[in-house]
């Protein structure tokens, strides 16, 4: 299964943010729907998946992982706790693609024996959205993790489209946006700012994603 990471890589909370993500352009859209109900859940993943499918872009579901296999979804993302949790000889029967969170070297052990299709390290910088153990892992802890992952390697936490370059330059495959967009004063010209760093990006070399 071809599974595309965009250079930007939004994060968003519902099936409406999806929508208006990928008409505007985007091509790799997270959904991480926290606390709903699983008929909801339900509802959400097939109101994303349709958005998706409208336009191409890529449809990556956060933790549910057995909604997005009902659903047909074609790529998950769970963290370092769900992993723990997730039966993956289901997911790989499923054909799903596994991208998989990591904050240390004992979780990206952890993470690379579960064979996912990418890596997510972060919080590259401070960030805002939710209380975290970890310290942020800056820009030297991305680059170790590029030299040493044999898959792509997401970046998140903190980003800001003017953080993005240096980001960019340590060599991530993608660079997943939440705070920037989600929260931002004006999403749908911060979109647009994001969409267009990537369409400068999209020519360059990067490892397989």
């Amino acid at each position: 299964m071809t599974i595309h990471l965009d250079p930007f890589y939004p994060v968003v909370p519902d099936a409406i943010w999806v929508a208006r993500m990928v008409a505007r352009g985007a091509r790799t859209v997270q959904l991480r729907l926290k606390d709903a109900p699983a008929d909801e859940i339900t509802l959400q993943i097939a109101e994303a998946l349709n958005a998706c499918a409208r336009t191409g872009a890529q449809l990556i579901i956060n933790d549910h992982w057995q909604a997005a296999i009902d659903a047909s979804a074609t790529c998950i993302h769970l963290g370092q706790e769900d992993l723990a949790d997730a039966d993956l000889a289901v997911i790989r029967a499923a054909g799903i693609a596994l991208g998989i969170s990591s904050h240390d070297k004992s979780e990206r052990a952890t993470a690379l024996a579960a064979h996912p299709h990418h890596v997510a390290l972060g919080p590259i910088y401070e960030t805002t959205l939710k209380k975290m153990k970890w310290r942020p892992q800056g820009l030297d802890r991305l680059k170790d993790w590029v030299a040493h992952v044999d898959r792509p390697v997401v970046a998140i936490g903190g980003i800001t489209l003017e953080r993005a370059d240096d980001v960019w330059a340590c060599g991530a495959a993608s660079i997943a946006v939440v705070t920037d967009v989600v929260f931002h004063d004006n999403p749908d010209a911060r979109i647009e700012q994001w969409l267009a760093w990537a369409e400068d990006r999209r020519s360059e070399p990067r490892a397989a994603t």
